[in-house]
Parts: structure tokens; sequence; C-alpha cells
């Protein structure tokens, strides 16, 4: 049983006013609709709000603000029409027709802490690819028994297209080893949703060569990108965010970077949906995709205050803290004390990743305030890249913009002035209700990390909207969704794409766990380790049988300066190929970095192809470690 407690929602509440022009105010206190205004004539109009409060209707009229009408809402009969006649200072008399309706019994927000049916389903036709792969690949005498298959699962970092690259290069590398069909989940965050995002466009695509996406993100990677401000793509910009709006979608300037950074990446718009990728797990032909971001407050706290983790899969979205999850296509929807309220089209998934890597929005906003031409645009990006070349974590904030506005800034006026850079969406934990006993629900603690939990009215179910934020606002790491216990991972292959520490982002989510009570083996390494990393490092704790082990590669350019291939040394003329730039001061990879030479791409994909090829036994023996864990596990679990 999660933390929050199920109320009844009453009651839709519709008022028609024949008569006068009068223009009049409507509010039913604790409803989620708010203030409504209209002018006396034939309309509609809705409120939601608790069938178990005593509730009125409040009617203000505009043109005499002393007149106050009130309507008692429990009075009312159910799923009857109920004309009323309210005698006014004016003529003629103000004529309301109110009805009560009973909202549906059954929430439209799962509540529980378990991953969803679907998930679960999923699994299943998963462990069968899973369990043919490792027999293959480690060579066992016998099929694995289903409880001794491990859950095994790639973690992917940020890092801008650095991290889009240089996953294709080790899930390519992962392929290649037979390895792929051996990982159930793969989590990514920021950068590395995108390539995630590319890739499940293709049902298929763990199944196939990925020599072709490979060739397709190289050309993406490699072009021009002055024509994404080029005055026809600002004018579609425009349209499409007005189109956005009109169908009840807040605004905010996300939305713009998601829109640009969709043309960065892709030569023409994408109808591509999160839910679509469901297709490619029909079969558990590829791991279970699962992206990530932070919920934070909009003002005053930062995200070392207030942050928590929502993640994003194909079959839902939600907070493993709070253990509420939507379907993932009434995401952006409006819902009210678990109900869906009003139905929005789900969002082509080029806004999900505009969320997913929110980080780079303070450049792109700052850079349009003062750029009046897409030159102009440029310089003042890569202004913004020299002042954060050591990749510190930044600080959220919303700065005034400059008096006179560059000409591209004034196509979008409504979004530049005071405009939030994080992402308003509609909170579909808006007025769900805690338990008495919520800050003492063991799943709710183990998540808890705020300064405000243990004040249930400061929360998120009581914010109208969410604040979506990139995780490199906090921790740069996608690992979260892998450490709930209902999923019992046994090993995470760590991918790191962090310029600045090869060991940094890892330290701190070990950290975190142990703040948090969360099982996570240490992160200790050697100081030899620290100041020359490997191109692989092991980490697991015996004492914690209920720790997943780690993989952890970090971007390092080590044997393969000499090596083209693992056991292949390189010759004097392939030297330079060899020499990848990985300084975190003056990288051709620094994440503000929108466009890569092909000879700088093609280092990159071959460096982080080769830094998994050439750690084959490292991994065959993380595996043959699972596998002997799982078992342990199932020895050791009561009957």
């Amino acid at each position: 049983m999660p933390w929050a407690e199920i109320l009844a929602l009453s009651s839709l509440l519709y008022f028609l006013f024949p008569g006068s022009e009068t223009r009049v105010q409507l509010v039913v206190p604790g409803a989620c609709e708010g203030l409504q205004e209209a002018s006396v004539g034939t309309g509609s109009f809705c409120f939601h709000f608790p069938a178990c409060w005593e509730q009125e209707l409040n009617i203000h009229l505009q043109n005499d603000p002393q007149e106050q009408l009130k309507v008692p809402l429990q009075t009312l009969p159910t799923d009857q029409l109920v004309r009323l006649i309210f005698p006014t200072s004016q003529e003629p008399l103000l004529r309301v027709e109110l009805k009560k309706e009973e909202g549906p019994r059954e929430l439209a927000v799962r509540l529980g802490c378990r991953p969803c049916a679907e998930e679960q389903a999923f699994l299943n036709r998963r462990k069968q690819v899973v369990a043919g792969a490792l027999k293959q690949a480690l060579q066992l005498d016998r099929d694995l028994r289903e409880d001794e298959i491990p859950v095994v699962a790639v973690m992917a970092t940020g890092g801008g297209i650095r991290a889009m690259t240089s996953l294709y290069g080790q899930l390519a590398a992962l392929k290649e080893l037979g390895l792929l069909d051996c990982v159930s989940y793969i989590t990514g965050a920021s950068g590395s949703t995108w390539a995630l995002a590319n890739l499940y466009e293709d049902p298929e695509w763990s199944q196939k060569d990925l020599a072709g996406p490979t060739e397709l993100l190289k050309t993406q990677v490699t072009k021009s990108k002055l024509s994404v401000l080029a005055p026809s793509r600002l004018q579609w910009y425009q349209q499409e965010l007005a189109e956005r709006a009109r169908l009840g979608h807040p605004t905010c300037f996300t939305n713009l970077w998601a829109l640009i950074n969709e043309a960065l990446l892709h030569d023409e718009p994408c109808d591509h949906k999160l839910s679509d990728q469901r297709e490619a797990l029909s079969r558990g032909q590829n791991p279970l995709p699962i992206y990530c971001a932070l919920n934070t407050k909009g003002q005053n706290l930062t995200t070392f205050e207030f942050a928590e983790w929502c993640e994003f899969s194909p079959y839902e979205v939600g907070f493993p803290k709070y253990g509420a999850f939507i379907p993932s296509e009434l995401f952006g929807s409006e819902f009210f004390m678990g109900q869906l309220v009003k139905q929005l089209p789900e969002s082509r998934i080029c806004y999900l990743e505009g969320i997913w890597s929110n980080l780079y929005a303070a450049s792109l906003q700052d850079s349009l305030y003062w750029a009046s031409e897409p030159s102009q645009f440029w310089d003042r990006w890569a202004q913004d890249r020299a002042s954060l070349d050591k990749e510190q974590v930044p600080h959220l904030k919303v700065e005034e913009p400059p008096t006179r506005a560059g000409r591209i800034a004034e196509f979008f006026t409504d979004l530049l002035t005071r405009r939030p850079l994080a992402q308003a969406t509609h909170n579909f934990l808006h007025g769900l209700h805690f338990h008495k006993d919520y800050f003492h629900h063991p799943h709710f603690s183990t998540w808890k990390a705020t300064k405000l939990d243990g004040l249930p009215h400061q929360l998120t179910p009581m914010e109208p909207h969410l604040c979506l934020l990139d995780v490199g606002y906090f921790v740069n790491t996608s690992c979260p969704p892998l450490l709930q216990p209902t999923r019992d991972v046994d090993l995470i292959l760590s991918l790191d794409y962090n310029l600045h520490g090869a060991f940094q982002q890892l330290q701190l989510l070990g950290r975190f766990c142990q703040e948090q009570g969360i099982p996570f083996p240490p992160i200790t390494p050697s100081p030899e380790e620290q100041h020359q990393p490997q191109e692989c490092h092991a980490f697991s704790d015996p004492a914690q049988p209920e720790a997943p082990a780690v993989l952890h590669f970090p971007l390092v350019n080590d044997s393969f300066q000499e090596y083209s291939a693992p056991g292949v040394r390189r010759t004097p003329a392939e030297k330079a190929a060899g020499e990848v730039n990985l300084s975190p001061s003056d990288s051709p990879y620094h994440y503000t970095k929108v466009t890569y030479s092909p000879a700088d791409t093609d280092k990159l994909l071959h460096l982080t192809h080769y830094n998994i090829c050439n750690n084959q036994e490292r991994l065959l023996e993380a595996l043959h470690q699972a596998v002997h864990r799982r078992r342990q596990k199932q020895q050791h679990r009561p009957e």
C-alpha cells in the first residue's frame, strides 16, 4: 500500500447562465480548476472537488464587487439538474442551472511500488532472451532455470552529443560481443536519452547490425547547425508552440529548446512518441528503456535542497518516492486527486527529450536574448562554453533579459520574458492526499531526501504543476530506477561520459545511497586509480548481497592510444587515430558542442567501442558472478 490514501473525487459541476451580459467570477475552494470567469449567457463550466469536503460555490458579479452568491454543494442531489434563481441588485435575476455528478471510483493514477503489470510481463518475455544469450556467452552446460537468470542493466550518464555518440559505440560493442541480449534494462539521462530515443524508433534495433544507425548518427553530428535558426524555422517553432499552448499545455522555455534540439539532431520533425516504443518490447526483443529527470521547486530552493527522481518508460511515467505512476501516453494531461480531468494529446518525444536534457536550455536562453542573427547566436553560445569548461553542476537561475533583445528573441517574446527554464507540466499527483503515517512508509523513507519531506502540504502533490529538470542539475546519473528493490538488479554496467573525474558522479551517487540507506557498493577507487583511471573498474560488496555489483566504464583513453583493436598494436601511421582529447578544458567533446568534425566523431565512436571490447573478459566474469549471486539469492530466500 503506498503512502497516499484514496479519497473520493466528487463530482463534476456544470453551470448554465442564461441571461444578460454581466460578467461573473466563479470559484469552488479546493477545486482543481481555480477561478473561472465568464459573461452571463449560455455557457457551461466544470469544477472537480473532493466529495468529502463541505464545499460551496461562490459567484461574484464583477460590476458589483460587494455582491456575492453562495451555494452549499453538499445539499445538492446527485445526478439531478437543479435550477436556482438569485435576486441581485441588477435586472434581470441571475438564473443558474447546476448538476452534481459522482467521479469515477477507479483511479487513473496507479498507486504502488512494484513495477506495473506491463513491465512484469515484459520481464518474463525478456528472461527467455537473456537466458539464451547467457548460455551462449558463458558457455554454460545447461539452460538456466527461471530463478537463476540475473537482471543486468546498462546505466548511461548525460553529456550532450558526447554521451549520445559514446552510447552508440558501446552498444555496438556489446552487440558485437553477443552481450546486448543479456541486458534487461537501459537507463539514460540528458544526452544519452537522445541515443535511446533514436534507436527505439526501430522495434528491432538490437537484433540488427548497428552500422546503419551509427552512420545516420554521424551525419547528424557533423552537419552544420546554422539552419536551425533560419527565419522559416523560427516561424515554424512559433507556430508549433502556439498550437501546443492552444491544446492546453503550459508554456515554458524548455518547449522551445525541445524544438531546437530536434532540429539539431534530425532533418525533419519526428512524430514518434514514448508509448510507441512499446512495440520494441512486445516480444522481449530489446531491453526496457527508462529515461530520468528531476522534479524540483520552481523558486527559492536549489536542487540540492529539493529534488525528486522521476522516471519515464514506454509503459509508465512516475515517482518511485511517492509510488505513483500514470500510463506514458497520459503524461501532460490534467489530473486531480488521482482522476484524469482533461486528457491532452500525447506529446511528441522531442518534448520529452527537451525535459531530459534542459541543462542546455540555460545557454540557449542567454544566447537567444542577445542574438540578432544565427552567427551571433553561436558566438554567444561559445562564450558560455568557455565559462563552463569544468562542467561543474550549474545553478538553476532565471535572469532578466537585456533591455533590447536581439531580433531572434523577438520571435519568442512571450517565452523569453520571465519564463522559467524548467519544464512546467500538469502535475498528475495534484490533489492526492497523504496517509497520516506517510513519513514512516519504508518506500517513501528510502527516497526522502529533501528539507520538505516532513511537511506534507509543501510536497509535490500540493503543486498544480511539475517543475522537471535535467538530472545534471543534481547528480549526472540515470541509476535510481535500477535501485528499486522490486526491480532486483544484480549487475549494473555503468557507462560514464564525464570529462571531469572518472569517479566523481558515481561517488556522489554512492554517497546519496549511503545517506538514504539504499543498498549500493562502496565506490572506493585507490589513489592510483584516481590518478590514472582504467577502462573498467569493478565495485561490489559481499557484505550487502542485496546491493548490485557495478562494472564502471569511465570515458578514458588508455590502451586505445597504442591499440586500434584488442591485441592489434597501432602502426606509426595509425598513431594519430589514437589521440583523443578528453581534457575538460579544451576537448572537442565539451557538452555545449553541437557539431563534431568527422574525424572527432570517428575517434569517439572507435574509442568507446574499443573500451568495451577490450574488457570482454571482465564483462564475462561479471556476468558469471551475476548468475552466481542470483543462485545464492534464491538459496537464502525464505520459502
